[in-house]
């Protein structure tokens, strides 16, 4: 009666071992397949005066002409 118990024993911890094995396999391929989508270009452009690259979005545009500056004080001294 003592080895049919030690065998049932035995056979449970191996399929709780398998069983969770696959768990964690199927996670990770669900992980693996849940690949992010790429990011958007952003467009860089440099300042007109000091030459610094920053996103085209964040840039401010020239009275007078289509350069690009980092800051207002740039600009301004630019166009004086």
């Amino acid at each position: 009666m003592k080895y049919l118990l030690l065998i049932a024993l035995t056979v449970a911890v191996v399929w709780l071992w398998r069983h969770n094995r696959q768990a964690q396999k199927a996670a990770y391929l669900r992980q693996a397949a849940a690949v992010p989508a790429p990011l958007a270009a952003v467009e860089i452009v440099a300042c007109g005066m000091c030459g610094v690259h920053l996103p085209k979005s964040d840039a401010l545009v020239g009275l007078h002409d289509a350069t690009f500056y980092c800051s207002d004080a740039h600009r301004r001294e630019a166009e004086h």
